[in-house]
């Protein structure tokens, strides 16, 4: 009896010591994309390079039916995140008589390209190729802000004055308190990931797992998204990308997940993560659901599913020359 207890006392100490050391490097690789980044992205926000930048956007947002004061809220998104473009838009949103429709493409669009700096880093961390990962962001970010305004302006809906929901506070300016916010944030992710790891060794245990991936097997197989990539693509789908695109980063280093499902799945991600934090906070803007969720997975879905069906992206050759770089997968994983 003693010795059984002093046996699984040894097993439960070894699997939280692996747990520790997991949760560590998971993050300590994320950590290492991220504060370089935050610190450069500040530098150039006290710089005031921000509406230099914006130069770039202003003329795109006639495309999409939105005044060209909305490309600095966009910018703002574009280089640090959500809440960053969310203070912006209530600043200039006074100013504006912005409809449901126009501000549903905007918010619709800052949740497909959002603090590009530190995602697409990860992404690119994780195995696809720099260049790409911009591309699809922005590029789909303003297609699906096309669609959708044209989609509302034909039929005429949702052209009533919007109503803002809620209005944040102005943010402390000083750098210490900067500073003390990003601790804040860095020390929640370790928690997070901890916390995410070990759900998925309770989920592997129980047997769940394998239940998610049977259940949702018809909608990966139409995504072109493998079963070993599965839950991961699940946590990036509900958490975010940051989360998401950690574990995937870990997971394709091991070799566990193709180079093709790692493509399929981080563009699935970049359409359509954190669906549930991001879609609130659309909402709060004065947003309609039907864009920034349902059109949102509708429009992620069938580009996910429409470029999984590519011959391109089953030919090895092509795929390691522009989409994924072999460089990032073990050599287990590279001829998948």
């Amino acid at each position: 009896m003693h010795l059984n207890t002093t046996r699984l006392f040894n097993k439960s100490l070894n699997t939280l010591r692996d747990l520790v050391s997991e949760t560590w490097l998971t993050s300590f690789t994320l950590f290492k994309l991220m504060v370089p980044i935050l610190i450069i992205v500040k530098l150039l926000e006290i710089g005031g390079a921000f509406p230099y930048i914006n130069q770039i956007f202003q003329p795109l947002m006639a495309l999409v039916g939105l005044p060209e004061t909305m490309g600095l809220v966009w910018t703002t998104t574009l280089l640090t995140n959500i809440y960053g473009g969310m203070i912006v838009f209530f600043q200039l949103a006074a100013q504006e008589s912005l409809s449901v429709a126009q501000v549903t493409v905007l918010a619709s669009m800052m949740l497909i390209a959002h603090a590009l700096p530190v995602e697409v880093r990860i992404v690119q961390k994780a195995g696809v190729r720099l260049p790409i990962a911009i591309l699809i962001r922005l590029l789909s970010a303003m297609v699906f802000g096309m669609i959708l305004n044209g989609f509302y302006s034909a039929g005429a809906y949702l052209q009533e004055p919007a109503v803002l929901a809620w209005t944040p506070e102005v943010s402390d300016p000083r750098l210490s308190v900067w500073v003390w916010e990003q601790l804040k944030s860095l020390a929640m992710i370790v928690v997070i990931i901890g916390a995410l790891l070990s759900l998925l060794r309770l989920l592997r245990a129980l047997g769940i797992e394998r239940l998610m991936i049977r259940c949702l097997q018809p909608l990966l197989r139409l995504l072109g998204i493998g079963p070993e990539a599965t839950s991961l693509t699940i946590i990036g789908l509900t958490l975010g990308l940051s989360f998401g695109g950690a574990l995937l980063i870990k997971e394709s280093r091991a070799g566990h997940i193709s180079p093709r499902d790692i493509f399929t799945s981080l563009l699935l991600l970049g359409l359509c993560h954190s669906m549930i934090e991001d879609t609130l906070l659309a909402l709060l803007m004065g947003a309609h659901i039907s864009g920034v969720l349902w059109m949102r997975l509708i429009f992620g879905f069938a580009l996910v599913a429409l470029v999984a069906r590519l011959p391109q992206l089953n030919n090895a050759q092509f795929r390691a020359r522009y989409l994924v770089s072999p460089k990032r997968f073990s050599r287990g994983s590279e001829s998948s």
